[in-house]
Formats: C-alpha cells, structure tokens, sequence
C-alpha cells in the first residue's frame, strides 16, 4: 500500500532530528495527537522502508557512518592523555567519548535487565577468572 502525503512527509522529517512527535506536527499532524501518531508512523514498515532508505542516503551523501563515528570516539577515549597538550585532549573529553561508545556497545545495561549467564559471562570476561 503506498505512503500517502503527510506519511510521506514524515519519512522525510523524521531523520532531521529522530524525534517521531516533531516530524509527525512537521508533517502536518495535529500536534494534540503527534505522539501517538509518530508513535504509530513508526511501527508502520513501508514507513519504516521508507526512513531506512533517507539515513542511507544521507550517510552516503556525509560520508558519515557509524563506524566511523565510532572509531572517532574510541581515538579520542584511548589517547593517552600524556601525548597531548592539556588543551588538546581533556579527561572529560575521553570519558563522554568512552561512555558513548560503551553505549553503542550495551555495556552500560541496567543489570535487572541482564539474565545470569549474562551477568556471570560479563563477570568472568572483566575479572578474568572461571
């Protein structure tokens, strides 16, 4: 079934900020329902078709992808500080850029979350026992 105009828009607006209740009232949703609305655009696949489509082109047309965004980060997390001036390269900078990428990876996952082996997996590859 074909996008329809305002469905259309907010395959188009949605990757400017990844906010679902902005690009639905940029689309010309009400803003009383955007949430909801957004909410739902999203679930819908040729929509969701249609946005994978969009963050493709605009990471060829950037020459922006994640990994290099991620290996950006993991330059500046494990720099070794003594190597830059002060002003170059601060400790709050490597740890946002070392908590970032520990995100992207899930290892900042709330431990309720986690089932025992994975807890117990997590535990045996940081301390290294067995």
């Amino acid at each position: 079934m074909p996008l329809n105009e305002r469905q259309r828009r907010f395959a188009d607006e949605y990757p400017i900020d990844l906010n679902a209740t902005q690009a639905a009232i940029r689309a010309g949703y009400s803003e009383k329902t955007a949430y909801s609305v957004g909410h739902r655009l999203l679930k819908n696949v040729e929509i969701q078709k249609c946005i994978q489509a969009r963050l493709q082109d605009r990471a060829e047309r950037t020459e922006i992808t994640q990994d290099k965004v991620l290996k950006e980060l993991a330059k500046i997390g494990f720099a070794d500080a003594a190597d830059y001036a002060d002003s170059q390269l601060k400790y709050s900078n490597k740890i946002k850029a070392l908590l970032l990428v520990g995100k992207h990876l899930g290892m900042f996952e709330r431990r309720e979350d986690m089932d025992i082996e994975d807890i117990e997996s997590t535990r045996k590859e940081v301390f290294g026992d067995d």
